[in-house]
């Protein structure tokens, strides 16, 4: 399809409502020509428009290429004119309601991450959301989620079906809405307050640390399918992998499913519920010999809700793991084999305009008790083995210019791995991780 009737029928679904964009980055609006606001409420919270630019490959273009036809055995040319390079630099404060011991409180991180990002078109049908990011922390750079996609329509029955390839280094990071764990709330949150000891292995268990590739399709904007498979790849360690100081190590491939319905009520409402899931074996810090298994599976949905100039989001996920953890157990690592593991969160986003928003979200972990997987230890540890945590986050962002933010967000805790009082042995409770975070993004 040409470029101009392309972006003819892209504007016609933005003007129509039926698409509500990823991560919220600069180099695709100089590649659109579009505002950040077109395709996100909050990044990286999606619009459905910006699903619809991540579902079709980042291709979207109203820029200068350099182009030359495909003919018989010469390959075609679209290429975009300019590099599509984007800028982050986030600054941070942590303040958590006691300070752990040692340590000092409110903890300031200038930058508490710097990431430079390769997104957009590579070709008529392939482009990228590439992150590369500086922890502050750690001194370095490191490869941050990566999302690769080569991506045409067609029509099936009457109806379009949008299908792709997709290579990614994080499972549900090729996601298109913002209630699986890659793109979940909270958006952002300080890497120096106390967190809780327990997750799934699908909820960032695997984040850059594996390599993956699948086939994905949306039918008639309504039923969406994703199956890709998983390999681990450990960024920093040795090639090819002999597995060593890496508590994940995948047998063969694992592979993950997802599988979603999405529905339009009216020119205001937009419904999607879904499920995702995993399944893996490993070899802790080896390559061969006793395994853990590990079986995710996983229920979502996302309610978009137009109230004039304003929105309503709402996001809800539930995830059950059930693991064998035999390897485990006879490395003395943990002290039974069979162990579940459940993660709850639900929040909802009241977008005043593209200037404001205010959050509120509520999460909940438990599982089985295992005071060898789940071991005492100051501010860290369960002094009873029990994963228990829960609480709530809420959040205010302000948005001067769409390129701008300052987060203020306030997490409190009603239990911290097992407890309300003295969870860890040494006397912390679990409110004495309260945090309050302030963070100010620029994205250039």
């Amino acid at each position: 399809m040409p470029i101009d009737s392309r972006l003819r029928l892209w504007f016609g679904l933005l003007v129509l409502g039926l698409g509500t964009v990823a991560w919220a980055v600069p180099s695709y609006s100089r590649q659109t020509g579009f505002p950040c606001s077109t395709c996100h409420t909050t990044p990286p919270e999606l619009t459905a428009f910006g699903r619809q630019f991540k579902l079709n490959g980042y291709t979207l273009s109203n820029m200068g290429r350099i182009k030359a036809p495909g003919r018989g055995n010469a390959a075609g040319l679209a290429l975009n004119q300019f590099l599509p390079v984007s800028v982050m630099f986030q600054i941070s404060d942590t303040l958590t309601r006691s300070a752990q011991p040692g340590t000092q409180n409110g903890n300031v991180e200038f930058p508490q991450q710097m990431s430079i990002f390769l997104a957009g078109a590579w070709s008529a049908h392939a482009g990228s959301f590439m992150q590369v990011t500086y922890a502050g922390a750690a001194d370095h750079f490191s490869m941050d989620n990566t999302d690769i996609r080569i991506a045409n329509h067609t029509e099936l029955g009457g109806k379009t079906l949008v299908y792709g390839l997709d290579f990614n280094n994080n499972p549900t990071v090729e996601d298109l809405w913002n209630s699986t764990p890659a793109w979940g709330f909270p958006w952002i949150s300080s890497d120096s307050a106390p967190s809780p000891i327990a997750s799934t292995l699908i909820d960032g268990g695997l984040a850059q640390d594996v390599a993956g590739v699948g086939v994905y399709g949306m039918y008639d904007n309504h039923l969406y399918l994703d199956l890709t498979a998983y390999r681990s790849f450990h960024v920093g360690g040795v090639e090819p992998p002999d597995g060593v100081g890496f508590g994940i190590n995948l047998q063969g491939v694992a592979p993950y499913a997802r599988l979603a319905w999405q529905q339009q009520f009216g020119a205001n409402t937009m419904l999607e519920v879904g499920g995702y899931g995993m399944y893996a074996r490993s070899y802790p810090n080896a390559i061969s010999g006793p395994r853990d298994i590990y079986r995710d599976i996983a229920a979502d949905f996302t309610l978009d809700q137009q109230l004039g100039a304003n929105q309503l989001s709402v996001y809800g996920t539930a995830i059950h793991e059930r693991s064998d953890l035999n390897a485990s157990l006879l490395a003395g690592a943990a002290g039974l084999s069979r162990h579940q593991l459940n993660t709850a969160r639900l929040n909802a986003t009241y977008h005043l305009g593209d200037r404001y928003a205010l959050t509120g979200g509520v999460f909940a972990d438990s599982g089985t008790s295992d005071s060898t997987l789940f071991a005492p230890a100051a501010v860290s540890g369960s002094a009873s083995g029990s994963p228990q945590s829960n609480g709530y986050i809420l959040q205010a962002g302000y948005w001067p210019w769409q390129n701008i933010n300052f987060t203020l967000q306030y997490t409190g805790y009603w239990k911290f791995n097992g407890a309300s009082t003295n969870y860890d042995g040494a006397g912390r409770n679990a409110a004495d991780n309260n945090t309050v975070y302030l963070a100010a993004w620029f994205i250039f």
